[in-house]
């Protein structure tokens, strides 16, 4: 979840250099991806690919601002067992924007529903048994609920990642707009980048690989060359959000909630709220040491927590 905002970015002090990374992080992001668009209602929708089409899922789902590419450097710990994907949805990352005249009321959940579905059908998931798993961050988390709730026989599983559970008696519209601003460089356009909600990040290398893939070159008012961030910030208006803990326990697949314990969203009553609703129907997983943004706090606990859920639902070559 990431945009742009008057203050200053923890990557200012880099001066627009990559920070130093570490030989994990190097060796996973050399491992370069395929990428693909698959057409869905009018709508390109980008994915990047890992592994052989041969083996299982996971499809990894960004949230709200953010792209493929927060799971890049994390997807290929799965690759040599997993046919891995991960999605940008419409109007994030290089994905296509939505029209109204294409999508009459603007983004919906229903819609991402759609657009999952097809990268999963396009990925090759949907024809190897016993069907994909969606792993699914914040924003991403709300619309993969949706999928499992009516899809979810088609699935080995829901990992819902540091997603609060809503209760009902939350509003179901939300409208946020977001001013889009543009920047005379890649360094200006990072001093800028800040995590939404805030967070302090001890990653410096991560943040500055997911701010560099959140922007594009465009060309300015003055026909100078420019960058600017890569979301719509029109994806809000209008948008639903259903009562997750219900779609969590309409879904015919297990499911399994993660958060990190120092999570802005996921305080000690959203984590209680979970034990109450979900605790009999999913696995609940703290990760300790991290805010919202885990993959970015702790992304080889991350990586391992996701390992377990994946080897338990859909292992290579189980029936």
């Amino acid at each position: 979840m990431t945009a742009p905002t008057a203050e200053v970015s923890p990557l200012a002090r880099h001066g627009g250099e990559q920070p130093p990374a570490p030989d994990w992080f190097r060796r996973a992001v050399a491992r370069q991806p395929e990428s693909h668009f698959v057409p869905v209602v009018g709508v390109p929708i980008h994915y990047l690919r890992w592994g052989a089409r041969e083996q299982p899922g996971p499809l990894l789902v960004h949230g709200n601002a953010a792209h493929a590419h927060w799971w890049s450097f994390i997807a290929p710990f799965f690759a040599d067992d997993f046919n891995v994907a991960a999605i940008d949805l419409s109007g994030m990352g290089d994905s296509g924007w939505r029209a109204p005249a294409q999508s009459p009321g603007g983004y919906s959940a229903a819609l991402y529903v759609q657009e999952m579905l097809a990268v999963c059908e396009d990925a090759g998931m949907l024809a190897v048994a016993p069907g994909p798993i969606v792993a699914a961050h914040s924003f991403g988390g709300l619309v993969a609920t949706q999928m499992a709730a009516a899809h979810g026989d088609r699935l080995s599983g829901l990992v819902v990642i540091d997603t609060p559970i809503h209760p009902r008696t939350r509003p179901t519209t939300e409208r946020r707009r977001r001013g889009t601003a543009t920047y005379s460089s890649m360094t200006a356009a990072l001093t800028r980048f800040q995590l939404m909600p805030p967070q302090p990040c001890p990653n410096d290398f991560l943040l500055d690989w997911v701010a560099r893939h959140s922007l594009r070159p465009v060309t300015d008012a003055g026909g100078k060359p420019a960058y600017r961030w890569k979301f719509d910030p029109e994806i809000w208006r209008n948008f639903l959000i259903a009562d997750t803990a219900a779609l969590i326990h309409a879904s015919a697949c297990p499911t399994a909630i993660m958060y990190g314990a120092q999570s802005a969203l996921m305080d000690a009553a959203a984590v209680a709220l979970v034990h109450e609703k979900l605790g009999g129907k999913s696995d609940i997983v703290r990760i300790d040491d991290a805010h919202h943004h885990v993959m970015l706090d702790q992304p080889l606990v991350l990586a391992e927590a996701l390992r377990n859920c994946f080897a338990a639902w859909a292992a290579p070559n189980n029936p």
